[in-house]
């Protein structure tokens, strides 16, 4: 027994003097180990300081896409969680609570009764209790219920909504609460827009004090880097209208189109149809038309045949040609050439087979002969030559523009009629991509620039701070100023005089040129029966264009195609008085057909808008006197503290314009009728939290109008 107590003793001696090690000096007795880190981790607590996301905006500084702080729901269940300060702090009566939680954030009652309903510590309450606003928050607060709680959280939301949604796409939070760049823009440069997280770590004693002398230590977040991007939002949002105005006009499968400076390659708007709202991701097709959708083309190409030709100084525009049925035979190397007779070839021929006699060359780009670009091809060049062109201007490689996911499209060369094909823009396919890049050196003086939508990246701290400027970048020089010059004598023909196929585009404001282009949808190497697509490619102003806007539309057949322009001419008038191609008041008759329903143009004017920022309200209303634009002032102040639209921008007759006198509070608007233009001005000026959804005009908004707005108030507007 004596030898058992002397051996337990000895134990009971050696784990005493290991606790003390432990416990005092933080040191293992038997193996050595310092488990002063262990020890001191016992109670180290970490919080997260999410960084922001960086700010998208577009070249005026409107926003696209922004973080805001929100806030998610947190229901503490567990009846023996300890009362603060003598109250309940769980959810003590669990039918009240969801009756109030379902009126405050819209949600069914049923479903928040079910989340309280469970046998857990806590919980949260699906969609509905993330992400909700402050002032959701508040009015939960304001319930007094026992037993909610918050965590912040930062949500990603797009005030412009399905502006240019394809190219800009979207980002989402992921797991760890931090906003994650999926598609688009948001993925290309996630990089940079992300920021990197901060952090504070301190260490408590057993009941979560934190005492003097223990560790902390704090890194404030970094916020992530603001893009800036080259698109217009009045030229993106007269483009959006277009897409509409289409899809209404000719029941159309899809629509996308761009406008581009042509000196420059900044691409001012860049669209399709049907897009998305990244707010809400009712996303439909993740591709983005205007690099992924490879296309025949068609006779928007024929002016790269012309080109050739003239380059080559073989054109002469005014020798005559026959436009009737192209009968053609082939040699060794499988080039084509035409013949008289039929030979039991399908010939080529016009679109709906006109034949217009012999005709000039120039006639033959006019009225956009499919047989005189085969002439073009086979008799002026030939279709080596004409490719060896072709590739020049950049066609079947990609472009590689800012990230844009591309298709570089599919060339048909082997066969006689592949060949032919080419010379008016059938059998092989582009992108809309490579054709504002070829097109740049027609519009210009034969050099084409790379197309390009990411002006700036900039500090969101220091705005001196530029991380990336983009610099125009001339990509090739595949023809002469001259050649240039005398295609687009070409187009302006076409578009001006009263025999071309373009006539029924011309618009008021200013004069443009331009070529048609329609085609068969080609799918799996066959095409689709009853549909076309319709193009149009133009330049303005005509005498020295500034601007490519190219327009497509595929949709059922419709032989008045190009007549029914009141679609592309909405894009082709607002460019023009945005970029001010116009020099005040205009109006003139339409010219109609039997095909075409007359249009009535508004005479509208374009002004500069005055600098009214530190200058009293009256001075201000009195300069915008003249302007016949609609007058909005904010707050009950005497001075104006920030305008919309910015001094020296472009202002149109009957345009809201937004004079601020208070940050803090300002009178709600009627918004019926509104567009997402008009209230997206009134959301930048007044920095108040807006919460827009739908499409078209203003149907309904959350504010009643005549209400005085207080910040931090959310606004909700539905647009139908």
């Amino acid at each position: 027994m004596r030898s058992l107590f002397i051996v337990t003793l000895a134990v009971m001696i050696v784990l005493a003097t290991n606790v003390f090690f432990v416990s005092i000096k933080k040191v293992h007795l038997r193996s050595g180990t310092d488990l002063s880190a262990y020890a001191d981790s016992a109670n180290i607590v970490t919080e997260t300081t999410k960084a922001l996301r960086g700010n998208i905006y577009d070249r005026n500084g409107t926003i696209i896409a922004q973080d805001v702080h929100t806030y998610n729901v947190i229901c503490i269940l567990d009846s023996s969680r300890p009362a603060v300060e003598g109250e309940v702090a769980y959810v003590q009566d669990k039918e009240e609570t969801a009756r109030q939680l379902a009126s405050i954030l819209g949600a069914d009652y049923d479903t928040i009764l079910g989340y309280l309903n469970q046998d857990v510590y806590q919980t949260e309450l699906g969609t509905a209790g993330r992400n909700i606003s402050q002032e959701q928050k508040e009015a939960i607060e304001a319930t007094g219920l026992p037993g909610i709680e918050f965590t912040e959280s930062i949500e990603r939301v797009y005030p412009l909504g399905t502006f240019a949604s394809n190219l800009i796409g979207f980002a989402q939070s992921d797991e760890t609460g931090s906003t994650v760049g999926k598609m688009g823009l948001e993925l290309y440069l996630d990089d940079y827009l992300s920021g990197t997280d901060g952090y504070h770590i301190y260490q408590t004693d057993k009941d979560g004090h934190v005492l003097p002398g223990m560790k902390e230590e704090t890194q404030s977040a970094v916020n992530g880097y603001n893009v800036y991007l080259t698109l217009d939002q009045e030229i993106q949002e007269a483009l959006e209208e277009s897409f509409t105005i289409t899809n209404e006009t000719f029941d159309a499968v899809r629509v996308w189109g761009a406008v581009m400076e042509v000196d420059t390659g900044k691409i001012l708007a860049w669209g399709q149809s049907p897009s998305f709202d990244p707010n809400v991701l009712d996303i439909e097709d993740y591709n983005n038309y205007g690099s992924q959708l490879t296309y025949e083309a068609g006779s928007v190409m024929k002016a790269f045949t012309w080109a050739a030709a003239i380059n080559e100084g073989v054109y002469n525009g005014t020798d005559l040609v026959y436009s009737g049925p192209f009968y053609y035979s082939w040699d060794e190397n499988n080039d084509p050439y035409r013949v008289e007779y039929a030979n039991g070839q399908q010939p080529i021929t016009n679109a709906s087979n006109k034949n217009w006699g012999w005709i000039d060359y120039d006639h033959g780009f006019m009225y956009s002969s499919n047989v005189v670009a085969a002439t073009v091809q086979t008799s002026l060049i030939s279709p080596e030559t004409h490719l060896e062109y072709l590739k020049a201007f950049g066609f079947f490689e990609p472009v590689n523009t800012d990230g844009i996911p591309e298709e570089s499209g599919v060339l048909n060369f082997t066969w006689p009629s592949e060949k032919l094909a080419l010379s008016y823009g059938q059998g092989s396919s582009v992108n809309m991509l490579q054709m504002l890049q070829a097109y740049s050196a027609i519009m210009g003086e034969g050099n084409m620039v790379r197309p390009y939508y990411v002006e700036s990246i900039v500090d969101s701290y220091d705005s001196s701070n530029v991380i990336y400027q983009a610099q125009t970048e001339i990509t090739g020089s595949p023809i002469t100023a001259e050649t240039a010059a005398q295609v687009r004598n070409l187009m302006y023909r076409t578009v001006n005089e009263s025999d071309g196929t373009a006539k029924y585009y011309q618009i008021p404001e200013c004069e443009i040129i331009g070529k048609t282009g329609t085609t068969q949808v080609s799918i799996n190497n066959t095409y689709q029966s009853g549909y076309t697509i319709a193009s149009f490619m133009c330049g303005m102003p005509a005498d020295d264009p500034q601007v490519i806007i190219y327009y497509c539309f595929e949709a059922p057949y419709d032989r008045n195609a190009h007549y029914k322009t009141d679609a592309v001419k909405n894009l082709l008038r607002k460019t023009a008085m945005r970029l001010g191609f116009t020099s005040g008041s205009t109006s003139t008759a339409d010219t109609t057909t039997e095909d075409q329903t007359t249009s009535d143009y508004e005479t509208i004017t374009t002004s500069e808008m005055p600098e009214l920022v530190n200058h009293s309200v009256s001075y201000a209303e009195s300069k915008l006197a003249d302007l016949n634009v609609n007058v909005i002032v904010l707050g009950s102040g005497d001075t104006v503290i920030d305008q919309y639209p910015s001094g020296s921008a472009s202002v149109t007759t009957g345009q809201r314009v937004f004079l601020l006198t208070d940050t803090a509070s300002f009178t709600m608007p009627d918004l019926t009728g509104w567009t997402r233009k008009d209230v997206t001005g009134l959301w930048q000026v007044t920095q108040f939290g807006f919460k827009l959804s739908g499409q078209g005009k203003v149907v309904s908004q959350s504010v009643p109008a005549g209400t005085t707005v207080t910040r931090g108030t959310e606004i909700e507007v539905v647009f139908e």
